[in-house]
């Protein structure tokens, strides 16, 4: 079978999704709304947080079943503080988390096409895999810096997909009719930034939003929930309340921009 980045095929609508940490709950109300608009992705691009809701969206599940697979899970249960020295936190309880909860098992066996977009550590630029394990890819294109401990792909050093593109647009621009970006991570203040986890955190995401604007004119509907820059980065208890931020948005942009849906 032709992987998707070798194929020629022309798809109707692609949707990139942006990192940003438990932000990405938001993510799940905005396919949700899509979805009951009868709007459904042909293709995903995902990274970080957009990579795991990806992966279990082309998985075949439904968004609000997805929410409900993390409600009631607390950060530590997916992190936990590792002694050793390529990372501060230890990611060993999402990919388990991962593993119990997805059939597939390579990036081409989903059912919908998905690429993930990592950061080769060795040259310094993105890398886009639409074949492999989607568990090693995923916590690759996961892996904030200092933060996570490294991933290895087929030998090689990747880390957060967000150092060079949060918004993975490019993978995709050439192949879909038209292009949803969602972008789950606006800048706000941030007045809890107490304790190590959460400056690298913070330092993180205000350097990864960055480029986000220079994309813009490769994408035909872009959402970004701004309501979202009020809630943490970590807190995993709030995920209903993003995933209705993401939903509720998501259904009045699809109201004002009726013109550039993919009909």
């Amino acid at each position: 079978m032709m992987n998707f980045l070798q194929s020629k095929k022309k798809y109707k609508t692609g949707i990139v999704l942006s990192g940003g940490a438990s932000r990405g709950f938001a993510h799940l109300g905005v396919l949700q709304a899509l979805n009951e608009a009868d709007i459904y992705p042909d293709v995903i691009s995902g990274v970080s947080a957009g990579a795991i809701v990806g992966a279990f969206y082309a998985d075949g599940k439904k968004p609000i079943d997805i929410v409900k697979l993390f409600q009631g899970k607390r950060f530590k249960e997916m992190a936990s503080f590792n002694l050793r020295r390529n990372g501060l936190l230890n990611i060993s309880g999402l990919r388990k988390f991962m593993k119990e909860n997805l059939e597939s098992k390579n990036l081409e066996d989903l059912k919908i096409p998905m690429v993930v977009s990592a950061t080769n550590m060795r040259t310094g630029k993105s890398a886009y895999f639409d074949k492999g394990d989607i568990i090693d890819i995923v916590m690759a294109s996961s892996s904030i810096p200092v933060l996570f401990q490294i991933a290895r792909v087929n030998g090689e050093v990747y880390m957060d997909g967000g150092i060079v593109d949060n918004l993975p647009v490019e993978p995709i621009k050439d192949k879909c009719r038209k292009i949803i970006a969602v972008h789950v991570n606006p800048i706000g203040e941030e007045t809890d930034i107490n304790g190590l986890v959460k400056i690298a955190f913070r330092s993180f995401h205000l350097s990864v939003a960055a480029g986000v604007s220079l994309k813009k004119d490769d994408i035909d509907l872009f959402i970004e929930p701004l309501e979202l820059k009020d809630y943490g980065l970590l807190d995993l208890s709030k995920a209903k309340e993003m995933f209705d931020i993401g939903y509720d948005y998501t259904k009045k942009i699809i109201n004002e921009n009726k013109h550039v849906i993919p009909a």
